[in-house]
């Protein structure tokens, strides 16, 4: 079992890349699987759950080649349908959320797909309802095998449709969109997501032969097509890494550059954390924060205590409320976290409660942080990270905090961060990977 040790304190300095988005990645590579042709896609980041759905691809018969570190083609020209059935697709799929993706693509393009149940972070109840409904409007048949926990899949007369999505999922609305470009007539998609990262699929998909309307909006316009293309890809960075940075830099004092944002496509993810006192210039396409000593939560115009709440795009994404909610502990003022979208993402508050900061956890959605004004500094203490948001927010705390401080269970944290270790050392961070027993393993 391998553990972070971090001495906490240092202020950090210099210059960071963030790595290619996570979530862009499991739809973008899933996407392969809609043609024939060869497919270059760059800026993909090296992790866990990102190299699981590459292997998963090339079990399935998927030509693979890395050119580079992050850079790889793919040629889908020999697909193994029967793959599905097999011990190892359900070994490797179950343990995989992101496998939920190949589905729509194999569907539109064959037909048919199976998956089992998907794995995960464990973050509350997290349907897969819009997927399957979606797939049930456009004319696919599924059957679910409860003994064996697999979705079994027939779309063999694929037709376009009007669908009104109950909720707007991201993954949700992607699968429907791999699905439907191949489907015979016009699909209408009403309450779509409309994140950079679907936009960044629906521009790819168009690039290979595609038509698709209204990308940005939430309501999309689908002309089946018989058949795709080839293309190349470069994802956007990760507006979470960009985010959980520009935190780590308020939270420690530290000057830090952020390399190559996009900074057009992280909408208010910048206002969220000037909101929260936190000073930065953007230079050219970087982030630049100067170290601060200080930083003052705002209130309403009224002089009501400020609430930050998560909502789908273009609203604060779900994954930085964690961040914030770590950030806030040391600035001047007061906020109110209002977790909406995702059950227990907030039960890790515990930990840096017992590290020394003020909140009060409402109820399983919202927590009440009172800042403390780097009136003292968080104490070091074991923890074990429970989801990959968490734990980084965990790790952020750790690296402001007096004293040593060991995180267990840090392979949450490589699910969703490239070498996150190494970069933060780069800066200056005293941070190592330890072997260790984390208390209850």
């Amino acid at each position: 079992m391998n553990a972070f040790e971090i001495i906490g304190g240092k202020k950090l300095k210099g210059e960071i890349q963030p790595q290619g988005a996570k979530n862009e990645a499991l739809q973008i590579l899933s996407a392969v699987l809609l043609t024939d042709q060869k497919i270059t896609i760059s800026n993909i980041p090296d992790i866990q759950d990102v190299n699981k759905l590459i292997e998963l691809l090339g079990d399935l018969g998927v030509e693979v080649e890395r050119l580079s570190k992050d850079t790889y083609t793919f040629q889908a020209a020999n697909i193994n349908l029967d793959f599905f059935t097999s011990e190892t697709f359900k070994r490797k799929g179950g343990s995989l959320r992101g496998s939920i993706m190949i589905v729509g693509p194999l569907l539109g393009r064959f037909g048919r797909a199976a998956i089992p149940k998907p794995g995960g972070d464990k973050i509350g109840r997290r349907r897969l309802d819009t997927h399957f409904l979606g797939f049930e409007k456009l004319g696919a048949k599924f059957v679910y095998d409860s003994k064996n926990e697999f979705f079994n899949v027939d779309a063999t007369n694929l037709q376009g449709t009007y669908i009104l999505l109950d909720e707007a999922s991201v993954t949700g609305t992607a699968n429907i969109v791999m699905t439907a470009v191949l489907a015979k007539g016009t699909t209408t998609i009403y309450n779509a997501a409309c994140e950079p990262y679907l936009q960044q699929l629906c521009k790819m998909l168009n690039r290979m032969g595609a038509k698709i309307s209204g990308i940005g909006s939430n309501l999309l316009t689908i002309e089946g097509v018989e058949k795709l293309g080839g293309t190349e890809h470069r994802m956007l960075p990760d507006m979470i890494e960009i985010g959980s940075f520009i935190g780590l830099a308020a939270m420690t004092g530290s000057e830090i550059t952020i390399k190559d944002v996009c900074y057009s496509e992280l909408g208010i993810i910048p206002d969220v954390f000037r909101k929260l006192g936190i000073k930065f210039e953007v230079k050219g396409d970087d982030i630049y924060i100067p170290s601060q000593d200080h930083y003052v939560i705002e209130s309403f115009i009224d002089g009501s205590m400020l609430t930050i709440a998560d909502s789908p795009w273009p609203g604060f994404t779900p994954d930085l409320l964690s961040i914030v909610l770590v950030v806030a502990t040391q600035a001047k003022g007061s906020v109110l976290i209002h977790q909406k979208m995702f059950e227990s993402r907030l039960f890790f508050v515990d930990k840096l409660i017992e590290m020394g900061a003020q909140i009060i956890l409402c109820d399983p959605h919202r927590a009440s942080v009172i800042g403390i004004d780097k009136a003292y500094r968080l104490r070091g203490i074991s923890m074990t990270s429970p989801d990959i948001r968490a734990g980084v927010s965990l790790l952020i705390a750790a690296l402001s905090a007096e004293g040593t401080s060991t995180i267990y269970n840090i392979e949450q944290i490589e699910r969703g961060y490239q070498d996150i270790d190494i970069r933060l050392r780069a800066l200056g961070a005293q941070i190592k990977r330890v072997d260790a027993n984390g208390p209850g393993h």
